[in-house]
């Protein structure tokens, strides 16, 4: 009679491979937290102001959330967001602009909504001396 004998070492032996590899695999994989998760990190809108006087133009570059004084205009800049579509690209921002020479009510925006790059007039920014584009978004 032939005495059968269990092999122990193997199933231990595949139980520590197979540890190690999750092992392995998360800790050296970093987790997602949610400053990787948040679409606006470091992410840039450029914006170009034309000056009518003078008629020189500027291009300044915003933080997302970042608010910015450009001579008499207090210019915020909320979102952006790239066109899902390669055929047609398309920028669109929301900012918020403050003209800060009007003092009778501080709290009125000049412009406060999304623009469009590809068509700057269907959200017009109607001002007496500057003007603004939407430039990209990095």
């Amino acid at each position: 009679m032939m005495k059968l004998i269990k092999n122990t070492k193997l199933g231990i032996n595949n139980f520590i491979n197979l540890f190690l590899i999750f092992f392995i695999f998360f800790y050296f994989i970093p987790a997602k937290t949610t400053d990787d998760l948040d679409v606006n990190k470091k992410r840039f809108i450029i914006l170009k102001i034309l000056d009518k006087v003078s008629s020189k133009t500027t291009e300044l570059r915003f933080e997302i959330g970042e608010e910015k004084k450009f001579k008499n205009l207090l210019i915020k800049t909320l979102r952006c967001k790239n066109s899902e579509f390669d055929d047609n690209p398309d920028v669109t921002a929301y900012i918020q602009v403050k003209d800060i020479t009007y003092k009778n009510n501080n709290e009125v925006f000049v412009f406060n909504g999304w623009t469009f790059s590809s068509s700057p007039s269907l959200r017009p920014f109607d001002h007496p001396v500057y003007d603004i584009w939407l430039k990209s978004c990095n």
